[in-house]
């Protein structure tokens, strides 16, 4: 059995698809990354926030995300930004290293600080694909990359099946 892993940057995808007045549907994105991917674990990078947030991590978890946490001191905490891309290398690397059994690895961002860690996943034969939150949130270091290695979660058909609908 192939076992696919997504790595999502929550701050990254939240902030991308809200640039472009949409969002998420959590649920229906698991699904996807699911369905289309064949993504056996999806591991949600979040910055903690507070106590407050407690039905987020809920949501998140019933839609069936494993949430890694960055700990902030509490002079940061008000800060919005989450900047786990540091943990979501960190988590990827120790996974290699422990040799855990994957196949491919999906990011869900659209950061640059990922080029060195793709590159890698390319040569080592483990890369699924970068998903783009939108083509602005795109960094221009990706631009080598073949199409092969990449997906815009804005496109129509790709929206359509993953955005939140206010009922």
């Amino acid at each position: 059995m192939n076992i696919n892993i997504a790595l999502i940057d929550g701050q990254n995808l939240h902030l991308g698809t809200r640039e472009n007045n949409w969002s998420i549907d959590q649920k229906r994105f698991r699904v996807y990354l699911s369905e289309k991917y064949k993504v056996t674990e999806a591991f949600y990078f979040i910055g903690y926030m507070s106590e407050s947030e407690q039905n987020l991590y809920r949501n998140l978890q019933k839609a069936g995300f494993i949430l890694l946490f960055k700990e902030h001191s509490s002079t940061l905490r008000g800060n919005k930004k989450g900047n786990v891309d540091s943990d979501i290398i960190f988590e990827l690397m120790k996974k290699i290293v422990e040799n855990e059994v994957f196949e491919k690895a999906y990011i869900v961002s659209g950061d640059g600080d990922y080029k060195k860690l793709v590159d890698y996943l390319i040569k080592k034969d483990k890369f699924g694909k970068m998903l783009f939150p939108n083509k602005q949130f795109s960094s221009s270091l990706y631009q080598t990359l073949g199409s092969e290695f990449f997906d815009y979660l804005e496109d129509k058909f790709t929206k359509e099946k993953i955005k939140y609908v206010h009922k």
